[in-house]
């Protein structure tokens, strides 16, 4: 749903219909964010003062990007979500076979800890980990809800009689 290395930003559930952004966290992890939170820290990268400020700033630690990129949340996926992704490189889209614009299903790939596991699957059955995309990618979230699964048959007995 939100890979291990963004367990430490705050993080939230996408929202059906959300427009989410591939973004390169702080930790250096690839992962979702609405654009609406990013704004703030384009706004707090633009620089005020001169030289000399920005050198004195960098020197007490302070850094209104990096206090503003803290605050930008990861968007959690759960598993059988569907997306569209936008954008696709070139070298991606000849690789799987696929086109600039795709449906895809947000899966994990691996239930294992400390490891990428998030990951999109192509109407062709290719998957791609969510790392394996470019930064600033556009992504629609189409439903977050997933398919409802056929009751199994149960025989020789019957619950609740």
């Amino acid at each position: 749903m939100c890979d291990y290395s963004l367990h430490t930003y705050p993080n939230r559930l996408a929202a059906d219909g959300e427009n989410l952004v591939v973004h390169r966290f702080g930790a250096g992890s690839l992962g979702l964010a609405s654009p609406a939170d990013l704004t703030a820290v384009i706004s707090a990268g633009k620089t005020t003062g001169g030289l000399w400020a920005q050198v004195k700033a960098w020197f007490q630690g302070q850094n209104p990007k990096w206090e503003a990129e803290k605050r930008v949340p990861a968007v959690c996926v759960p598993p059988g979500a569907r997306l569209i992704v936008r954008d696709i490189p070139k070298n991606l889209q000849r690789e799987l076979g696929i086109g600039e614009i795709e449906e895809v299903q947000f899966i994990e790939t691996t239930a294992e800890v400390n490891t990428y596991r998030d990951a999109v699957r192509f109407k062709n059955s290719r998957s791609v980990l969510l790392q394996q995309l470019r930064e600033g990618q556009r992504v629609q979230v189409l439903s977050i809800g997933v398919e409802e699964l056929e009751p199994a048959e149960v025989t020789g007995w019957t619950a609740f009689q």
